[in-house]
């Protein structure tokens, strides 16, 4: 669990659906996952009880949330309610920033994320 100052450059990135790389840091309560997405690469439907904050910092993501799609660019934030069905796709390359409370428990164990591993079946 990573408490005080987050060193991004020190997490080694971890892909966990084609085209998501991303690097993982936990407080007490939150996650936090910074994203390098390849342009085109599809975030599945899903859904899952966490609240999530979606933070754009480069390029346009295209994300539909209980069937309302937007495209989010840089300096925009979007907002997933818990259990919300969404999806998303990288319009272009993009790094964001998500924020997912309470804690994703499956984004602390090794391998990729169950949830997102099993909405891509």
């Amino acid at each position: 669990m990573s408490l005080g100052p987050i060193d991004w450059k020190a997490i080694e990135p971890r892909t966990v659906i084609p085209g998501f790389h991303g690097r993982f840091a936990h407080s007490h309560t939150m996650s936090f996952v910074l994203w390098t997405i390849d342009a085109g690469a599809i975030l599945p439907l899903h859904s899952h009880p966490h609240e999530q904050v979606v933070h754009q910092f480069e390029g346009e993501l295209e994300v539909t949330i209980e069937g309302v799609t937007s495209v989010l660019k840089p300096g925009m934030v979007g907002v997933v309610a818990p259990n919300a069905l969404h999806s998303g796709r990288a319009l272009t390359n993009c790094r964001t920033m998500d924020v997912f409370y309470p804690r994703r428990e499956d984004y602390m164990q090794q391998g990729a994320p169950s949830l997102l591993q099993a909405a891509m079946r």
